[in-house]
């Protein structure tokens, strides 16, 4: 991360990111795909619409997690070992408490906020129970997003994909077993997930339990430092809040895509399974910027830490174009895989062409942002993205929206606001670096 040309390291961490964010979107992909094969319509909604609601509770831990990211990247770019070892002992016993927390949450809210969403009478049932089981498999959700963050930061992306990838072969071979063979249907999907993600769980806190010093996670040594608990929650929670509102912008215009019926619900889940695997483009290279420039912030590198804004901000719109443009020119082909109803994929190629095709304008901001948190500055672009991507999108659904009530006006607030919340992003960006890049300030 110090050293060397930006262009292929950055390449040799977000590769890695990429193809571990394809594999965890995959146990949810799978998932829907299975229940299309083998179930109905009905089914494939309960399962495939519940990823807005799913995101919403579990958003501001990740944030979190990328708080404790920011901060052990920057002891090890000080090269603190004790500041290291107090940071893995930290993020380590929040995954415990925020798995736990959201574990308690899940089977309380599941249900009230279905029915508040308008999910239809023939789906909240089968969603509910969906919900309810993969809650309590959050525990070992966030064991595995608090230790890849940790790895993350010494600039190990590969370990954790090691890791889903196993997690991923026994979730595909589950579903098969519970809902091919074994008839059980969105429970069986639900079980299949939650017992992936255990193992994913399991093999992430041996990788950590093996680590050289002072990375190694050592299980007598759990414990809470306040002072690393307030770095942490200090970039974390205004991320996390970020992503909260975010899915609960999101939540609101899967609300709106609910009154259309289970066609318009199943044929929307599909194409965001797409979105999802692209986003993970997106978010790999922002990781990758997070890492980087709170490492080369540490050290004192602050001409390294803009050309790392530019060069990932690059790759990430060449990638993430390439990636859309070939989803999108495809659409009713990638959404055959999930169903084969007319009517599911009308309505998953019209939210291709509308969302899909311009999602790579959402590098703007995501880049700058995490340029950002990794300067130790998370409040600005929280701020912004909240406006930008959640304001507005509900102003819309409101106004616009409920005017016209046409599909493909609601979605195309997607793109309006996406080049609005880049510029406001980059031009704060451009402030922020100027009044941090500059001296010998290194610490987050």
């Amino acid at each position: 991360m110090l050293h060397g040309s930006l262009t292929p390291s950055l390449l040799a961490f977000a590769i890695p990111l990429i193809a571990s964010g394809i594999l965890q979107q995959s146990f949810n992909a799978v998932d829907v795909a299975v229940i299309g094969r083998y179930s109905n319509s009905i089914a494939l909604a309960a399962v495939g619409s519940n990823g807005p609601l799913v995101n919403i509770l579990v958003n501001l831990f990740i944030g979190i997690s990328i708080g404790a990211n920011v901060v052990i990247a920057n002891y090890i770019g000080r090269k603190n070992s004790n500041g290291i070892r107090a940071g893995i002992a930290t993020a380590s016993s929040l995954s415990l408490f925020s798995g736990l927390t959201l574990l308690v949450i899940g089977q309380i809210l599941a249900r009230p906020i279905l029915e508040w969403m308008s999910a239809p009478a023939d789906v909240i049932a089968l969603a509910a129970e969906y919900l309810e089981i993969y809650f309590l498999g959050m525990p070992f959700i966030m064991i595995y997003n608090f230790g890849s963050a940790i790895l993350r930061s010494m600039g190990d992306t590969r370990r954790p994909f090691y890791s889903l990838l196993i997690a991923a072969l026994i979730n595909i071979g589950l579903d098969f077993l519970f809902v091919g063979g074994l008839g059980m249907g969105v429970a069986g999907v639900a079980i299949a997930t939650v017992i992936a993600n255990g193992v994913n769980a399991a093999v992430t806190v041996y990788w950590l339990y093996k680590e050289k010093e002072p990375y190694r996670l050592e299980i007598r040594r759990l414990r809470v430092s306040g002072s690393e608990l307030r770095k942490m929650l200090q970039i974390g929670i205004p991320a996390g809040l970020q992503g909260m509102v975010f899915s609960g912008a999101n939540l609101f215009i899967q609300a709106a895509i609910n009154k259309y019926g289970a066609d318009a619900m199943a044929g929307s889940s599909a194409s965001l399974t797409y979105e999802a695997y692209c986003y993970f483009i997106i978010a790999a290279f922002s990781q990758a910027t997070v890492a980087f420039v709170s490492q080369n912030y540490g050290a004192g590198q602050h001409e390294r830490c803009r050309k790392i804004v530019v060069h990932s901000m690059a790759l990430s719109a060449i990638f993430t174009l390439i990636a859309t443009e070939l989803i999108a020119i495809n659409g009713a082909t990638c959404l055959s895989i999930f169903s084969s109803d007319p009517g599911v994929i009308g309505f998953g190629v019209e939210r291709m062409r509308t969302v899909l095709m311009f999602q790579v304008l959402a590098c703007s901001y995501e880049i700058t942002g995490s340029a950002m948190r990794g300067l130790g500055n998370s409040m600005t672009p929280m701020i912004l993205t909240v406006f930008g991507t959640c304001v507005l999108r509900l102003v819309w659904i409101y106004t616009v929206n409920a005017h016209f009530h046409q599909f493909d006006i609601l979605l195309s607030i997607y793109p309006i606001t996406w080049v609005i919340t880049g510029t406001m992003v980059i031009i704060a960006y451009i402030y922020t670096a100027k009044r941090r890049l500059t001296g010998n300030r290194r610490s987050v």
